[in-house]
């Protein structure tokens, strides 16, 4: 366990550069409606745990801590129906109707204006979908990219500890997101810790269809807030391999399915519609270039390094691994060493499910 010091010098390196700016209506309605034809003509997704976390420990190293000491996770626990697609990657629309949203000029200004930057290219767009869904994620922060680390050759696990580290702060790639959502949920919202996760949170409250908010997500902790009655938010039958879809008899309509099964069904109108939208940001021309270039980029075998001789400098014993990438062992002794405890506090409106399995 960390010492209260540590806590807070961890705490303390979790704030983005300026705080969540709000926006109205980022996309109109024909925007909108062309985003939800690809996500219901495209599929079928598959979830967002299955897509990114092999292992209990992967996952857990992106989460903001709170976990009881001698907790023994599984993957099972932290299943939600909560499904993901990307519409843009690699700085290309994947789908060309959506060439205008991807390349969108507003956003890009919103995303230079939040730096005070010269210069933005859109990077990623994805987006997450859910019916009525719990929420046992503690708070945690986007997969942050370095110069030669980035989450398109890195486990999110290893580009979420090296953010929180603070020890790579010079090869940190300057990245804003537009994140909107579409919801009708009337509770259901956004929460953050703009001044650190030992600090007091802040939301976006409800209602949120079609709003909001420019951030830096690699170094905000934050978590979105379950919705949606509570006796639908986990269907029996929920499993890795679940996929959602559009039913191909009702535009409106929305299926997952287990292998062969139907195990729920959905209307337009009950579902969370996550847009998140990540340009990354360049202060001046010499930065645009050292960043495309590659002449300034760390290895794996850098961080790795960093990241173990900064632990043992500490007193804390860590073994060299054979595989660092994929070793439980070895991720969970990195994720123990940057582990500040969790948020000191959530919102009285916006609690954390329990994982399943755990008490209340």
């Amino acid at each position: 366990m960390l010492d209260e010091a540590r806590r807070q010098y961890l705490s303390d390196i979790l704030k983005p550069v300026a705080p969540p700016r709000e926006i109205a209506n980022p996309f109109t309605e024909e925007q909108k409606r062309l985003m939800l034809d690809v996500v219901h003509d495209q599929g079928p997704w598959k979830l967002i745990i299955a897509q990114h976390f092999p292992t209990p420990e992967s996952l857990l190293a992106t989460f903001a801590g709170g976990f009881p000491e001698g907790f023994t996770p599984t993957l099972d626990m932290f299943m939600t129906p909560t499904f993901r697609g990307y519409f843009g990657n690699y700085s290309t629309p994947l789908y060309p109707e959506l060439h205008e949203v991807f390349y969108n000029e507003a956003f890009l200004n919103h995303a230079k204006s939040y730096w005070g930057a010269a210069y933005a290219k859109p990077q990623m767009m994805l987006f997450n979908v859910n019916g009525p869904c719990a929420n046992t994620d503690p708070g945690h922060l986007d997969s942050p990219s370095f110069r030669g680390i980035r989450y398109e050759n890195s486990p999110t696990w290893l580009c979420s500890i090296m953010g929180r580290s603070g020890l790579f702060q010079d090869y940190l790639i300057k990245m804003a997101q537009v994140i909107t959502w579409f919801s009708h949920d009337p509770e259901s919202g956004f929460t953050y810790w703009p001044e650190g996760p030992l600090n007091k949170p802040a939301r976006v409250q409800s209602p949120i269809y079609n709003r909001a908010v420019v951030v830096q997500n690699e170094m905000l902790v934050h978590r979105g807030e379950a919705n949606g009655p509570r006796e639908r938010r986990r269907p029996a039958g929920l499993a890795f391999d679940s996929v959602f879809a559009g039913d191909p008899d009702d535009r409106d309509g929305w299926v997952v399915r287990t292998g062969d099964t139907e195990i729920e069904r959905y209307h337009t109108d009950e579902l969370r519609f996550l847009v998140h939208w990540s340009a990354e940001v360049f202060s001046d021309y010499d930065e645009l270039k050292t960043n495309m270039d590659g002449s300034d980029n760390l290895t794996h075998e850098q961080a790795i390094d960093t990241l173990i001789k900064d632990v043992r400098s500490r007193g804390i014993a860590i073994e060299t691994p054979s595989d660092p990438l994929g070793d439980p062992v070895f991720i969970r002794a990195l994720n123990a060493a940057y582990d500040f405890g969790g948020p000191a506090e959530y919102p009285d409106e916006a609690p954390v499910d329990p994982p399943f399995g755990m008490a209340a």
